[in-house]
């Protein structure tokens, strides 16, 4: 099987900057697209990043100019570089990858368990 696990979260002031890591591992043949979303409390899910295997990236409106995203296809990791933090930015941060276990299987989104940021006023 496929295991994602993020880290990095954590609390921090508004103005400051997270770097958040996710790393899969496991039955890994390739890996397409890997994302961040993230769900604040009562409210849906949203995506937040993305980056296909062809390096085109994609950004909510809300974090456009704060947030990078990048990763290392050798590390088989994703990583959510959070500048400029603000309250509205606090929640779960989920990272996603879409993996084939092998070339004649199909490919699945796995998800990590989610690492939480918390952005004070």
């Amino acid at each position: 099987q496929v295991q994602l696990v993020e880290s990095g979260g954590g609390l921090v002031q508004a103005g400051g900057s997270l770097n958040l890591s996710c790393a899969a591992s496991g039955t890994i043949f390739s890996i397409n697209a890997m994302a961040w979303y993230r769900q604040a409390p009562g409210k849906q899910r949203e995506l937040v990043a993305s980056d296909t295997s062809i390096g085109t990236t994609a950004y909510a409106d809300s974090v456009k100019g704060r947030f990078t995203i990048s990763r290392d296809n050798a590390k088989n990791a994703v990583y959510l570089q959070m500048n400029t933090l603000k309250p509205e930015d606090t929640g779960v941060y989920y990272c996603k990858a879409g993996v084939k276990t092998s070339w004649a299987r199909r490919e699945f989104d796995y998800w990590g368990q989610g690492t939480q940021v918390t952005v004070s006023s």
